[in-house]
């Protein structure tokens, strides 16, 4: 996130994207055709975008953790409205998180309305969510390829993750602390047989990342008690000594961090989203259109309102204002914590990943699923005009 808005090729580098981009996109600022049922199977026209280079893909294998996060200059990509307004709901289980705030702005801000669509965010829980979005009674979910969603696909739902949320900033430490017995150091405390205090169970993504710091520290998600807790009581329990350990969310960790009794193991990896944009058939097959100008939207919401010269969107005062009136927080609570690292992107492997952590921790439903099944990563492609 520490690119400029212009992506690796700055201010002045995409000129030659923007001469090929003006010849083949020049209708395409004005609207675009319905893409209705009939246009399902067919294959996609993938033009250049203005704005939009080399920057604006990066290797899907690349899990480094100083990759820079894609990036097109910033209005970009420029709207293409749809001929016909389409009505869609998005699906969320909160509309208080930091991590829907580009949601929420890309509503606030126009953006969706820019492209022809009438959005409206509905708080679900997952669980609810997921049967309507295979239905097509929702279009588009804003969660995660959990272990529910892993086994609905398995189950016969016509459901692919499509687009990324974040990564945290590596300052952050959410994620996995214990606290230490006398004697103990935090670079190494043996995690076999203690409890944790969580509030998100073994079936959610954050199994994956969870499970790859106990085994660092002679653990692992079947060697250790889950003790599901409400938000408020997790940091108490962990205090108090009702946990050995917890997995402590943004700003909680905040409350332990400088305190000798308590360590860090380990959180989400770092550039590498664990959630994101869901579709059913609806955007996968129905209304691709609709479906790429809802990405091409929360694309450009991103590279407008969340990247800036260094990519600290918290270092705009304005902005944070308005962030903390949208979500409806606090804005002390907000710049408690470093900015996320908004990514639009899916790495390669990372629900192979995921389903070994739900099969370490026995919730997984028949056979593993290739990627193929779970991913599909050219609908925001296509947005930012990327040819695979």
């Amino acid at each position: 996130m520490r690119r400029s808005p212009y992506g690796a090729y700055g201010a002045g580098g995409y000129g030659a994207v923007l001469v090929a981009g003006a010849l083949l996109v020049s209708a395409g600022c004005a609207s675009q055709d319905s893409g209705t049922a009939a246009d399902a199977g067919k294959p996609r026209t993938i033009r250049a975008v203005s704005g939009c280079g080399t920057g604006s893909w990066t290797d899907p294998a690349d899990l480094s953790a100083d990759r820079e996060p894609a990036r097109c200059a910033t209005g970009a990509p420029a709207p293409r409205p749809l001929a016909k307004t389409r009505k869609l709901t998005i699906a969320t289980g909160t509309l208080s998180a930091e991590y829907v705030a580009p949601l929420q702005v890309a509503a606030d801000k126009g953006e969706f309305k820019k492209e022809g669509l009438d959005v409206t965010l509905k708080v679900l829980p997952t669980p609810d969510a997921l049967p309507l979005l295979a239905k097509g009674d929702i279009d588009a979910q804003w969660a995660a390829p959990e272990a529910a969603v892993m086994n609905g696909v398995n189950g016969g739902f016509d459901i692919k993750w499509v687009a990324g949320n974040f990564s945290p900033d590596p300052k952050s430490k959410s994620g996995l602390w214990v606290r230490l017995k006398d004697g103990e150091s935090a670079s190494h405390v043996p995690m076999a047989g203690r409890k944790m205090g969580t509030m998100i169970g073994k079936g959610s993504v954050i199994a994956y990342p969870m499970n790859k710091a106990l085994k660092k520290h002679g653990g692992g998600l079947d060697e250790i008690q889950f003790q599901q807790l409400g938000s408020a009581d997790v940091l108490t329990a962990l205090q108090n000594g009702g946990v050995d350990s917890a997995w402590l969310l943004d700003p909680v960790w905040r409350k332990v961090d400088g305190d000798g009794r308590y360590a860090f193991l380990g959180g989400q990896p770092v550039a590498e989203p664990l959630g994101g944009m869901l579709f059913g058939p609806t955007l996968l097959k129905e209304d691709v259109d609709a479906g790429v100008a809802l990405l091409r939207a929360y694309v450009r919401t991103i590279n407008t309102y969340f990247s800036g010269a260094s990519g600290d969107y918290k270092k705009d005062p304005a902005f944070v204002a308005t962030l903390a009136k949208l979500l409806k927080t606090d804005r002390s609570v907000l710049e408690s914590t470093p900015s996320l690292r908004m990514d639009w992107e899916i790495r390669s492997g990372t629900t192979d990943r995921l389903q070994s952590a739900y099969r370490a921790a026995g919730v997984s439903e028949g056979d593993p699923l290739p990627e193929s099944r779970l991913v599909d990563r050219s609908l925001y492609a296509e947005a930012v005009g990327h040819r695979p």
